[in-house]
């Protein structure tokens, strides 16, 4: 059996809020949140808790997904990187510059997109972008 499982776009307006969005559709039956990082959203994808929990295979419908598309566009994703560069040792700067660079230049994936790829890796997820 397929679960469905959405989220509404108008209820992201920047990276911060789609964990919101995520943790109130996926982790409600849980007392714990996942954290604002894309590794803890392709954590939860793997399933095992929450809403993914005992599922064989999702439907992921990203509902106004427009709205998502341009809060987590260009300019969040450019602040994103930014902010991981003025974090200091953390992280590994020169990846985070280079990758800066790249979404600069027009060659580098959105903060949207980078969450589309993630979801494209679970081959038991089907996204539908509404």
């Amino acid at each position: 059996m397929i679960k469905e499982i959405a989220i509404d776009g108008l209820h992201i307006h920047d990276i911060a809020s789609f964990y919101e969005e995520i943790n109130r559709v996926f982790m409600s039956d849980e007392d714990w949140k996942i954290g604002n990082s894309l590794d803890a959203f392709n954590d939860l994808l793997y399933g095992g808790f929450g809403a993914m929990k005992d599922c064989e295979k999702v439907r992921f419908v990203w509902k106004n997904v427009e709205r998502m598309q341009e809060a987590l566009g260009y300019k969040a994703t450019k602040a994103y990187y930014e902010d991981k560069l003025q974090q200091g040792a953390l992280f590994n700067k020169e990846y985070f510059r280079e990758k800066l660079i790249a979404l600069e230049n027009g060659t580098g994936e959105t903060y949207f997109e980078m969450l589309k790829s993630i979801v494209a890796a679970h081959k038991n997820i089907d996204l539908v972008l509404v």
